[in-house]
């Protein structure tokens, strides 16, 4: 299985190229069982009065789909059953006590008028992997798995993981028989019912289990250092990303396996094709193409008349973040999603008859919509905001109203959130900003209150930030200020002359001008929250993952101004990040302007190395990473070290950039909460198995007073 729109949000990122490069040959399944019995939520729950808070309550939400909004352009994780009148998805909890998951699939009906069953149940969590610098990587995210029904809608088909393999299993609709039916010697990836309902069309890799064979093999002679090995994750040769899919029918009746026609693997294909590319019941096309050479130009909308000729739709309201596109059943009107608004903070939908005038809008907000299908007059989606996690929603589009249908985490009515107050800014380049600021339950104290800045997406339901690490609500509960923070749009967008990837992160690269950039965007915004007057200015902390982490490590250096940061990845340093992240990353990083390994001329670096400002940074750094990532934070880590400077690391087993076991997120939530509550408020867990924990960061903090400038 395959992400391709991280990589293409993160393509623009300078920082997630080297991260992005983690080796996982095999998708990691968790094998303690957790305790599922209240998968399906209890339709008979009342909310309780409000209460504060905890760390579980956010672990153990239930999810629908990939957990993180910002990723958006997946296919949906919806199955619409053939009469329209129910659908079917995966239902997905984390249990941090056994560092495990909880699975099924639900199926819940449109009107109500029948509760939702859990009609199967069990499976581990799948490792989407996908092709970053010509081999193969995972990045931890959680694969999307999307039902499908069979013709006739007496069965329901899905990809399940048990026991280290990814199987074709199938379920009928009323909930019996559930079982594997597709072969188990290599994972499948995706799969198709065939149009008669005998059978389903399925693809591997089977060339994967054959590259292992050879990389062992060939180790009795010694690998090659090649552009296949990747020092940061090990000195093996890793999967090339090119080993072509075997497409095979499996027969339903007896099981039987044969190659897939041309026809055949076509169905299969256009099972996953493009969602901005949708023709109608008559074969009608619509799609959208880029406006400009640059590969982040706006979209523009286009549709195929009688004749077959393109025809533009160029009302405003045709242009930019598009989202998703429909046909409705008679083939005349298209039916659009996008982004739009202040930084493309909103969401609108629209209704268009190519020739017959502009578009009419049907609904616009800040709710976050994800996986919509569109079934006659009604568009089904997963909808969140800012304080209310995932539920699946219909909207009439007669009217634009919503009418929830299946709400997964009922007892969050009871919990007691913060006050959210959208703020809305420009940087330093004129560029549209905005981010959320949270703040405490009840917040009436005119006593000023520390901040924490979570990155480096703020849509939907205020988790964790990109990667979820850093629990907003939880800090909030605590006492601190939160402004989660969305970037604003990269600077290469709109540099002249950029017409590939590689030509866009270079323009961003050069004199760290996208960093200039977010550091900008994010100083601006505490200024506006510093303003207000609630927030103690020496009292700051900065978060973040990935390009978030990127902007950390900036800030530390060229506005140093926090009292304490965290960071989940680490980091770009010149002594080894040329050398650990492989021949293909070095290449492109010189050709984009660093000096050789073996230069002394470290000016290239300076104003974005930790390790060579060592002596001037301030802020104690707390590093929780990925061991696929671990030696990356070394050169930080020792340089701090060695200036006597506050830092701690630690190192989590089997994980990836984004860390995917719910055990390592709770200590990690817990961790971050005692980190800025010490730095910034001088408060300490009275727990008593923190006592070691306390006792190192308090001789961190004598040392930080010793070698403090005077």
């Amino acid at each position: 299985m395959v992400i391709r729109p991280l990589l293409a949000r993160c393509g623009s990122r300078r920082a997630m190229a080297a991260a992005l490069l983690i080796w996982s040959l095999l998708i990691f399944a968790v094998s303690a069982q957790a305790a599922c019995g209240d998968l399906l939520p209890d339709s008979r729950y009342t909310p309780a009065p409000p209460r504060q808070i905890t760390a579980d309550d956010l672990l153990r939400l239930r999810d629908i789909g990939q957990p993180d909004s910002s990723l958006m352009g997946q296919p949906t994780p919806l199955a619409l059953s053939p009469d329209g009148k129910q659908v079917a998805f995966v239902l997905t909890r984390a249990d941090p006590d056994t560092n495990s998951y909880c699975r099924g699939l639900v199926v819940v009906g449109l009107d109500g008028s029948v509760p939702p069953r859990l009609i199967d149940r069990g499976g581990d969590l799948i490792i989407a992997d996908t092709v970053a610098r010509g081999l193969v990587v995972s990045v931890g995210i959680a694969a999307p798995v999307t039902p499908q029904w069979s013709p006739d809608g007496r069965w329901i088909a899905w990809l399940r993981r048990d026991g280290q393999r990814t199987r074709l299993w199938r379920v009928r609709a009323a909930g019996s028989d559930a079982g594997p039916v597709g072969p188990d010697r290599v994972d499948i990836d995706s799969f198709a019912w065939l149009p008669n309902g005998n059978g389903w069309i399925v693809a591997r890799r089977l060339g994967a289990a054959d590259h292992a064979k050879k990389v062992e093999a060939s180790g009795l002679a010694g690998w090659l250092y090649d552009t296949q090995i990747v020092p940061s994750m090990g000195p093996h040769p890793l999967m090339p990303g090119d080993l072509p899919a075997t497409y095979d029918v499996v027969d339903a009746r007896d099981r039987s396996v044969r190659p897939a026609s041309a026809d055949e693997t076509a169905l299969l294909q256009s099972e996953t094709g493009k969602a901005l590319d949708v023709r109608s019941a008559g074969g009608r096309r619509a799609w959208t193409e880029r406006t400009g050479e640059n590969p982040a130009s706006p979209l523009r909308l286009l549709v195929q008349d009688a004749q077959g000729r393109a025809v533009e739709c160029r009302a405003d309201t045709c242009g930019g973040g598009f989202l998703g596109l429909w046909w409705n059943a008679s083939g005349r009107e298209l039916r659009f999603l996008r982004r739009e608004g202040w930084a493309h903070e909103d969401m609108a939908l629209y209704r268009w008859t190519p020739g017959d005038g502009r578009p009419h809008l049907i609904w616009r907000g800040r709710d976050v919509l994800i996986g919509c299908i569109n079934r006659d007059e009604t568009l089904l989606c997963l909808r969140e905001d800012s304080t209310t996690p995932r539920r699946l929603s219909r909207m009439d589009l007669a009217t634009g109203q919503w009418r929830d249908v299946f709400n997964p985490n009922p007892e969050f009515k009871g919990i007691a959130l913060g006050n959210v107050e959208r703020l809305h800014w420009r940087n330093d380049r004129g560029l549209e900003a905005w981010g959320d600021l949270v703040m405490p339950p009840g917040f009436h104290s005119a006593k000023k209150l520390p901040l924490v800045i979570v990155q480096y997406h703020s849509d939907g339901f205020l988790r964790g930030g990109t990667g979820d690490e850093y629990p907003i609500y939880l800090f909030a509960a605590k006492g601190f200020a939160v402004l989660s923070v969305e970037d604003t749009a990269s600077v290469a967008k709109s540099i002249p002359g950029v017409k590939t990837w590689d030509q866009f992160n270079a323009a961003n690269a050069k004199d760290w001008v996208e960093r200039r950039s977010l550091l900008s965007s994010l100083m601006t915004g505490v200024d506006m929250v510093l303003t207000r007057g609630d927030v103690d200015p020496h009292r700051i902390g900065i978060t973040g993952l990935s390009d978030g982490a990127s902007t950390v490590r900036f800030a530390m250096i060229n506005a140093p101004i926090f009292a304490a940061a965290s960071i989940s990845s680490c980091c770009l340093e010149p002594r080894t990040v040329m050398t650990l992240v492989g021949t293909v990353f070095a290449d492109k990083e010189r050709a984009m302007g660093a000096p050789r390994t073996t230069s002394d001329d470290f000016s290239y670096w300076l104003p974005f190395s930790v390790a060579l400002n060592a002596r001037r940074v301030n802020a104690p750094l707390l590093m929780q990473l990925a061991d696929e990532e671990s030696v990356l934070g070394l050169e930080t880590f020792t340089a701090l070290r060695e200036e006597s400077k506050p830092v701690e690391m630690y190192i989590f087993p089997d994980e990836h950039h984004i860390k995917w076991q719910p055990a390592h997120r709770r200590a990690i939530y817990v961790r971050n909460l005692d980190w800025f509550s010490f730095w910034l408020k001088g408060q300490e867990d009275p727990d008593p198995t923190k006592q070691q924990q306390y006792h190192r960061w308090r001789s961190l903090r004598d040392q930080q007073v010793a070698v403090a400038p005077r």
